[in-house]
């Protein structure tokens, strides 16, 4: 059976790109996997590994990432968190950031939306101003001390080095390199969402600030101390920055790189951005640092909203430096500006900068534009009203999406598994002929095999002998499960084939049949606990299936007196399994009910394995047009953003095809919307009757 993967096909699938990613979240990341910690004020405080154990502080799951290997994940549910000077002792790595991440939109799981705020302002904490350095100590400023207070200091912690996250004369913010910060809204204090390296000034620093909201006395947004590492910048993306205070290094933003010369790509990046000040939409340096800088806008609205007149205290410049001219390089494009001046240096003598696409600017009407700026001539309304840090979700929601088969087939087959192995969409298969059941060519008939998805070119062939093809990675390596053929009597044990470059294969034994058994589909997902694994079984009904666990995906542990046989020990076929806390969510087939059109897909889902819940818009898949009476054999990977399913259609007996269908948006999503709020379920209990 070859299923061809055209270049057309591919096409109607849409032209992603399939690059591996850094991101923990992204579906294409093939870096290292980390572990998952959750904040919740709702979850017990025990020990963060699920939403209903999540800590009640960031701090605490912080300190909860196990080691500087990269790939964590810190989860946190809506709400206010009261706390202060927050640090890690784990970076990131190469190819493998870290995530701390707000649940602004509630996919990820926190049964939450909104901003998850962090404010500085701490009413039980009395801080104030160090009278002056001590020895030891660098920054330029004196550290704060905490005193005692008898009643609470509600309001704005202005105090140099207070604010979200920690940095002092005595430590550095180093911890935060390689991470990703995304949903977040950082306020009550000094800064907004920003790091400087201290001790530390001069080193290597990356980080990724996304869909975030900062706002500080001096800054909302900061990148201080570091030095460029090729390829890898501070990047602020779809981000509002609002600094309070005209005085000092205060702006918007604010940006001091220790380049020891001026780098020839952009260290610290601003891409979507809107930042807002009351003197400069960016500051750069304090009067006699030598340092050098080179700062990126994309797309970008900076917004100063001192006009004064000239004669009376106007804004020193949209975008200001402290520094001598060298030390400043600004790359703009597609930026719309607003100020008294464009740009301004203590010294007057200006900094370079380049200008691509359009870059407008509306200044006070005496002031000059600097080269490459287009005049805005009348007030730009629309860019003043950006002032407004964005809502906790986006005003208008898109609508709801929907799974819609796409208008393609892959040809002749049953069951798949498709999986992004380092970067790479494949679709891991099996081939058997049928027609030579209880014959001495069945066995001869069966192997697996690995299809590219972007070519539709087989990759390897592998198995021969096995059949019920599926896949799953874990770092750099592909995992494959199969039942084990014979010619007279059916499929037996589940087998383990593993490999890291495709070409090379490791066979051991998975799980094995009880008595008369014989084992069919499975499926393997990650939970908290390690692996989940969900099998076909023709006992105590044709079919059902049964769950097993591991810790290292090598040796399996049936999992007793849980046997999944729907609602009235009904045919419950091919499971696919995924988790999305707090659920474990399944696809399986159920035969012909009543109205539809024959073997259509159920899904269920659990808390336990124990009780399940069936999806009120269940069937999920039925045959249409074209597809016989079967829509069986799904299951589906998430890529860009969007979910894919492949399942089987045909007649169960004399022809089958791989179909696919889309669902426009994350995985989780896609399960969410097979349970709608308020609507009521069937349950099932998978306890052993």
């Amino acid at each position: 059976m070859r299923i061809p993967f055209t270049q057309a096909v591919w096409f109607c699938l849409g032209a992603f790109a399939w690059a591996a990613a850094d991101d923990p979240s992204d579906p294409a990341y093939a870096g290292r996997k980390g572990v998952t910690r959750y904040v919740s004020k709702l979850g017990d405080n025990s020990d963060g590994t699920t939403w209903a154990r999540a800590f009640h502080t960031i701090q605490a799951a912080l300190l909860a990432v196990p080691d500087d290997k990269g790939g964590h994940v810190v989860a946190i549910r809506p709400d206010t968190y009261v706390e202060a000077n927050l640090w890690t002792p784990q970076p990131g790595a190469a190819g493998a950031y870290n995530l701390l991440a707000g649940d602004r939109d509630g996919k990820l799981g926190s049964g939450a939306t909104g901003w998850a705020i962090i404010d500085a302002g701490v009413p039980d904490k009395a801080v104030r101003q160090k009278a002056a350095m001590e020895p030891g100590e660098s920054g330029g400023n004196p550290g704060f001390t905490v005193v005692g207070a008898e009643t609470p200091e509600t309001g704005l912690k202005a105090v140099d080095w207070w604010g979200p996250w920690r940095s002092d004369p005595q430590f550095s913010a180093i911890g935060w390199d390689r991470w990703i910060f995304r949903n977040l809204y950082a306020t009550g204090a000094e800064g907004g969402m920003g790091w400087d390296l201290t001790t530390r000034c001069g080193s290597e620093f990356s980080s990724r600030v996304e869909q975030c909201v900062g706002v500080g006395r001096f800054a909302g947004g900061a990148a201080i101390g570091q030095t460029l590492r090729k390829g890898e910048p501070v990047v602020f993306r779809g981000c509002y920055f609002c600094s309070l205070d005209v005085w000092g290094d205060a702006g918007g933003v604010y940006v001091r790189s220790h380049d020891a010369a001026m780098p020839d790509e952009p260290g610290v990046v601003f891409e979507d951005c809107t930042i807002v000040g009351p003197d400069n939409a960016l500051q750069v340096g304090y009067p006699g640092f030598e340092g050098y800088s080179r700062v990126k806008f994309a797309r970008c609205r900076l917004i100063v909203l001192n006009f004064s007149q000239p004669h009376g205290t106007p804004s020193t410049g949209i975008i200001y430096s402290d520094l001598d001219a060298k030390y400043l390089h600004v790359d703009l494009e597609d930026c719309a500006l607003m100020g008294y001046k464009v740009f301004g240096t203590k010294s007057g003598e200006p900094f370079t900068h380049t200008v691509r696409g359009t870059v407008s600017a509306y200044v006070q009407y005496r002031q000059a534009l600097p080269e490459g700026f287009a005049r805005t001539p009348l007030w730009p309304h629309e860019l003043f009203a950006a002032i407004a840090p964005p809502p906790a979700l986006p005003p208008r929601a898109a609508p709801e999406p929907r799974l819609v088969k796409l208008p393609l087939s892959l040809g002749p087959g049953m069951e798949q598994t498709p999986v992004v192995f380092k970067g790479r969409p494949l679709l891991v298969t099996n081939f058997r002929d049928d027609t030579k059941n209880k014959t001495d060519g069945y066995v001869r008939s069966m192997y697996l095999a690995v299809r590219d998805l972007r070519d539709g070119r087989e990759v390897t062939r592998f198995g021969g002998g096995h059949s019920f093809a599926s896949a799953f990675v874990e770092g750099d390596t592909l995992h494959v499960f199969a039942s084990e053929g014979t010619d007279f009597d059916w499929f037996q044990g589940i087998a383990h084939f593993s490999s890291k470059d495709l070409a090379a294969w490791e066979r051991r034994p998975a799980i094995a049949p009880e008595g008369g058994e014989h084992l069919f589909n499975v499926s393997v997902c990650k939970d908290e606990r390690g692996y989940l694994m969900a099998y076909e079984s023709n006992e105590p009904v044709m079919f059902c299936f049964k769950f097993a666990r591991s810790t290292d995906l090598a040796t399996w542990e049936k999992i007793p007196d849980l046997i999944f046989t729907g609602v009235n020990r009904e045919y419950s076929a091919c499971p696919a399994i995924r988790y999305v806390a707090p659920y474990y969510y399944v696809i399986y087939l159920h035969a012909a009910v009543p109205g539809h059109t024959g073997w259509v897909s159920f899904m269920a889902r659990s808390k336990d394995l124990a009780e399940w819940e069936l999806s009120p818009r269940n069937p999920i898949l039925e045959a249409g047009p074209g597809e016989g009476v079967n829509n069986s054999d799904v299951d589906l990977f998430e890529v860009d953003g969007a979910t894919y399913l492949f399942y089987a259609t045909g007649d169960q007996a004399t022809w089958g095809a791989v179909n696919a269908a889309l669902f426009p948006a994350p995985m989780a999503a896609f399960f969410e919307s097979c349970f709608p709020p308020g609507v009521p379920t069937v349950k099932a209990s998978a306890r052993k009757m």
